[in-house]
């Protein structure tokens, strides 16, 4: 077999059975390729027909379109929940926090402990110091202010017991 091709190339020495059984075996693997492709397409077809059907028959659009108004509500939802937790925050600020008691007996005639100081504070240590004494002869409620962790006005000991307990709990 003569051919200018095959000269040009060297392949002039080359039997033509050769090249023939190469071709051959190149066909085969392509065939054997292109059945693999065609496999991963009806596998992908077969995906997204399912895909595009959607549920009960509804079109993709309209489920996609659904759940833009969904996000679109939980946005707006979401919004409206962090505001009321910044307000609550907020307001948690100036709610009282921190407590302390001492339980004590005032005029040491009656046992029991029955009188207390009861001091509760919000978060910046402002509220107030509350004491009740008890007596035989009634209960006397004294309330005194705190402000920024201090009392302009004197504290008993009770109090101060009481006012020292609420400022170690934070």
């Amino acid at each position: 077999m003569n051919s200018k091709i095959f000269e040009t190339i060297g392949l002039i020495n080359i039997d033509p059975a050769f090249i023939f059984i190469g071709l051959l075996l190149c066909c085969i693997a392509l065939l054997i390729f292109s059945i693999g492709i065609l496999r991963r397409l009806k596998s992908l077809e077969h995906k997204y027909d399912k895909f595009m059907r959607g549920k009960d028959a509804e079109s993709l659009e309209e489920v996609i379109y659904k759940r833009f108004d969904q996000i679109d509500t939980l946005i707006k939802e979401n919004d409206i929940k962090t505001k009321q937790i910044g307000e609550i925050f907020e307001n948690l600020k100036y709610t009282v926090q921190k407590c302390g008691i001492v339980k004590y007996d005032a005029f040491r005639e009656m046992g029991g402990k029955l009188s207390f100081a009861l001091v509760m504070l919000d978060k910046k240590n402002t509220g107030h110091v509350i004491n009740a004494m008890h007596s035989r002869e009634g209960c006397y409620i004294y309330i005194k202010e705190i402000i920024e962790g201090e009392s302009y006005i004197p504290l008993g000991e009770e109090e101060k017991q009481a006012l020292e307990k609420a400022l170690e709990n934070h």
